[in-house]
C-alpha cells in the first residue's frame, strides 16, 4: 500500500531546510566538511547558554518530572509578564502569558486557533518562512506585503494597506526582522498597528530578536504602542540567551476585551491538547529574564556579535556585484546580487552549486518568500576567521559562476 501525505501539505513550503540542506547532509556523509552559515543556531559557534541559566535548570530538575499547568509554570509566566510590563505593556499579567516549546510551536497554535479555509493572513516579504508555511498548513492563505529594500527593509505601508481584503484575519509583524535585520521605526510600526486597528485585524508579532539590536537602534514593543489592538506577542530564549535547544518560548495576550474570549478559548484548548510545554526548559525563563542580560555586551561596539556583523558586512559588500543593507538587528545579512553583474535565474540552484563547489552552506532568498532570485542570507554567528574563509569562498565562486 502506498501511504500518501495529506493534501494540505502540498501547499506548504519550508525551503530553507529543503533540497539545499539535504544535499549538504549528503556531502557531509561523504566526508566533506561544510561551513554552515545557513541557520541562526548559536551553540555550534561557541555562543553558549549562560551558566546561571543552566545551573538553575539542573538544580530544579528533580521538580520537573510531572506535567505543569498547560499554560506553563507560574513563576516563568510572572517573569514574562514583568518583561512586557517593563517594555511599556503595563497591563500584561501572568494569566495573559502562555509558554511553548519554542516560538515555532506557538506560531502554529495561534494560527490553528484562528484560521478557517480561505482566511488570509498578511505576512512580510521577505519573511521567516515558518509563518507562510504555518498559514498554509492551517488552511489559510498567506498574502505577502512588501518590505522596501531601498528604505532599509522597512514595511511599505501603502502596499500593506492594498493587500487587505474582507478575508483578512491577521497581520504578522517580524521585528527585528529575519532575514533582513531591519528594526522597524516607531512611525512605521504605528502605521501598521493603525491599519490593524481600522480593519479589525489580530496582530501576531514575532519579537524573538528584541534585544539583538546594534548601533543605537531601538526595538519598540508593539504591545506597548497599541494596547487597544488584539495582539499576540511572541518571544523566547533561543537567540537572546543562546538557548536554542531548550525550545523555550512564550506568548503574551494584549488588547482583548472581557467579552472577546472566543479566540482565546480556542487557543487554550490547543494548549490543553499538548498537555504542557517542556517543563525543564520552563525552569530557565525566570533566571534568564531576571538576571544579568549578557546579550547586551555582545551587541555593543567591541562585543562579539557587533564585531562579527561589522566584519561580515564589510567583506561581503567588497565582493563585486554584492550589495547589502546593513542590518540593525538579528543575526543575518540579507545580501543582493546586482543583476547587471550576476545574472541568476534560479537562486536555489546557485546555492546548491556553491555548496558543491566550495562546501559553503547559505540560504537562498526565494526561500524567504521574496519573488526575485537575486538575494541570499548569511548568518554572522561564526568567528571572524570562519567568516573570512566563507566570504572568500563565496567571492571565488561568484567570480566565475554563470547560469
Amino acid at each position: 500500500m502506498l501511504v500518501k501525505q495529506a493534501q494540505r501539505l502540498k501547499a506548504v513550503r519550508y525551503d530553507i531546510r529543503g533540497p539545499v540542506l539535504r544535499r549538504a547532509q549528503e556531502l557531509e556523509a561523504a566526508g566533506h566538511q561544510i561551513i554552515k552559515l545557513n541557520i541562526g543556531n548559536p551553540a555550534p559557534w561557541g555562543l553558549a547558554t549562560p551558566d546561571p541559566i543552566i545551573n538553575d535548570v539542573v538544580h530544579n530538575l528533580a521538580s520537573a518530572q510531572g506535567y505543569s499547568d498547560a499554560r506553563g509554570i507560574y513563576s516563568a509566566r510572572v517573569a514574562v509578564a514583568q518583561k512586557y510590563q517593563n517594555q511599556g505593556a503595563t497591563g500584561v499579567q501572568p494569566e495573559d502569558v502562555m509558554l511553548g516549546n519554542g516560538v515555532s510551536e506557538l506560531i502554529v497554535m495561534t494560527l490553528q486557533a484562528l484560521l478557517d479555509t480561505g482566511d488570509e493572513v498578511l505576512v512580510p516579504s521577505p519573511d521567516y518562512p515558518l509563518w507562510t508555511g504555518a498559514v498554509s498548513l492551517c488552511g489559510g492563505r498567506a498574502v505577502h506585503y512588501r518590505c522596501d529594500e531601498s528604505a532599509g527593509w522597512q514595511p511599505d505601508l501603502e502596499h500593506l494597506a492594498s493587500r487587505i481584503t474582507p478575508n483578512t484575519r491577521a497581520m504578522v509583524i517580524i521585528n527585528p526582522n529575519n532575514p533582513t535585520g531591519a528594526v522597524y521605526s516607531r512611525e512605521v510600526l504605528e502605521g501598521m498597528l493603525d491599519l490593524a486597528r481600522r480593519h479589525g485585524l489580530l496582530v501576531l508579532t514575532d519579537e524573538i530578536y528584541d534585544r539583538i539590536v546594534f548601533d543605537g537602534a531601538v526595538h519598540h514593543s508593539a504591545a506597548a504602542l497599541a494596547p487597544d489592538v488584539p495582539m499576540i506577542s511572541m518571544g523566547g530564549l533561543s537567540k537572546t540567551h543562546r538557548a536554542a535547544g531548550f525550545r523555550s518560548g512564550w506568548l503574551a495576550v494584549t488588547g482583548f476585551t472581557g467579552r472577546d474570549t472566543d479566540y482565546l478559548e480556542g487557543l487554550q484548548l490547543l494548549a490543553n491538547m499538548r498537555l504542557c510545554p517542556n517543563v525543564p526548559a520552563q525552569l530557565a525563563i525566570q533566571t534568564a529574564l531576571g538576571g544579568y542580560q549578557s546579550i547586551d555586551a555582545l551587541v555593543r561596539p567591541g562585543g562579539r556579535l557587533h564585531e562579527q556583523r561589522e566584519h561580515a558586512w564589510r567583506s561581503l559588500t567588497a565582493i563585486p556585484g554584492v550589495e547589502c543593507v546593513k542590518p540593525e538587528g538579528a543575526l543575518y545579512l540579507f545580501a543582493r546580487l546586482d543583476p547587471a553583474v550576476h545574472k541568476i535565474r534560479d537562486d536555489e540552484r546557485m546555492i546548491i552549486d556553491l555548496l558543491e563547489q566550495q562546501h559553503l552552506l547559505l540560504s537562498h532568498g526565494t526561500g524567504f518568500n521574496i519573488d526575485t532570485p537575486d538575494h541570499f542570507r548569511v548568518v554572522f554567528l561564526a568567528p571572524v576567521d570562519v567568516l573570512d574563509d566563507a566570504v572568500g569562498r563565496l567571492g571565488t565562486f561568484l567570480a566565475t559562476y554563470r547560469q
